[in-house]
């Protein structure tokens, strides 16, 4: 485990490491989850070949500190990923994220010219969109309730009736995920979509056949995105379908 601070206090981001071949590849899990969790056995599947991997823990998820004065917003995340680089020395890095931190991995990469050298996201939301109580998105129903709710009463709802998610989102701080909820679906300015369209680096949209619904897909081809899906799999396709996203993922970082 490798850590480096994030904010001014000293708070650390904190990642496990794989030695190999560079350019490195770094991982970036989802809202609620942790890097092991998510991309543990993604990241060392023999298909993939053998590179420098480093796995990370977002700043109020899993091992990494949980700050409660810190924002958790997009941009904030996608410093403490950053900084989290610099402190391996890696560079024209291959960088994957699902989710949330799809949404993370385009500011990454849009904000630090030659860090990335080709991007893989899955199941990214790449345009703002409103808190709302019945919504498809976790994000959006967190924030629509408010903090204090969520914080008191919401974190737990979804512990006790969300099985699926609950061993990885025990791990993580409510404030965190409720403050990283409303980063998400607020978006940044531009938009995750101008950033992502704008970027002139190899990318590559992964999505389940079943997840989260798939807009323009003419824009992402026009802007030269490579759009793969995996089929009878939902949101959390290395889950559903592993083989296939290895598959995916394998093919988008080919060469």
């Amino acid at each position: 485990m490798r850590e480096v601070a994030f904010d001014e206090p000293g708070s650390m981001v904190r990642w496990t490491e794989v030695p190999g071949p560079e350019p490195a590849r770094v991982f970036v899990h989802g809202l609620g989850g942790t890097g092991a969790a998510i991309f543990g056995d993604v990241a060392g599947d023999a298909r993939l070949g053998r590179r420098r991997t480093l796995v990370l823990d977002l700043p109020g998820h899993g091992l990494s500190d949980r700050p409660p004065d810190w924002d958790y917003s997009l941009e904030g995340h996608a410093s403490a990923v950053a900084r989290a680089c610099t402190a391996a020395g890696v560079t024209g890095i291959d960088l994957v994220g699902h989710s949330l931190g799809a949404d993370i991995a385009v500011v990454v990469a849009a904000r630090n010219p030659g860090l990335v050298g080709r991007l893989v996201i899955s199941e990214a939301n790449l345009d703002p969109l409103p808190p709302a109580p019945d919504a498809p998105r976790f994000s959006q129903r967190i924030v629509h309730g408010g903090e204090a709710a969520f914080v008191e009463s919401g974190y737990r709802h979804i512990l006790a009736t969300v099985p699926g998610w609950a061993p990885t989102l025990r791990l993580c701080d409510p404030v965190a995920v409720f403050r990283s909820a409303r980063g998400l679906i607020a978006g940044t300015t531009p938009t995750m979509r101008e950033l992502f369209y704008g970027l002139a680096i190899p990318r590559t949209f992964i999505r389940g056949e079943h997840g989260e619904p798939l807009l323009d897909e003419a824009g992402l081809q026009a802007a030269g995105a490579r759009l793969e899906v995996i089929p009878d799999a939902g949101h959390m396709m290395m889950v559903d379908r592993p083989e296939a996203f290895v598959a995916a993922l394998a093919r988008a970082l080919k060469g």
